[in-house]
C-alpha cells in the first residue's frame, strides 16, 4: 500500500467524508471549490489523525495551510519529517 493510499485511508475512517479513499486524486484540492469539500473542523481532525497515524505534527498554521492542499502534500511532509 502507498503512504498516499494510507493517507486517504486514515481521512475516510477519521472524518465524515461522503467520498471513497479510492475516489480521492493524489492531487484532488482537499478545501475549497473542485475539492473533496473539507472544512475547518476537517482540518483539525485531520490534524490529529495525521499526528496519530504519521507523526506528523503540524503546529504552525501556514504550514498547515501548505502541507493540507492535496493528498500529495502531506505525503511530502511525512517524508519530509522522517
Amino acid at each position: 500500500m502507498t503512504l498516499q493510499q494510507r493517507i486517504k485511508d486514515v481521512m475516510t475512517s477519521n472524518l465524515m467524508l461522503d467520498v471513497a479513499a479510492a475516489d480521492i486524486g493524489d492531487d484532488s484540492p482537499l478545501f475549497g471549490p473542485g475539492g473533496i469539500g473539507l472544512d475547518s473542523v476537517d482540518a483539525l481532525q485531520l490534524v490529529v489523525a495525521l499526528d496519530k497515524n504519521f507523526g506528523l505534527k503540524i503546529a504552525d498554521q501556514s504550514k498547515a495551510k501548505d502541507i493540507l492542499q492535496t493528498v500529495n502534500t502531506i505525503a511530502a511532509a511525512i517524508e519530509a519529517k522522517g
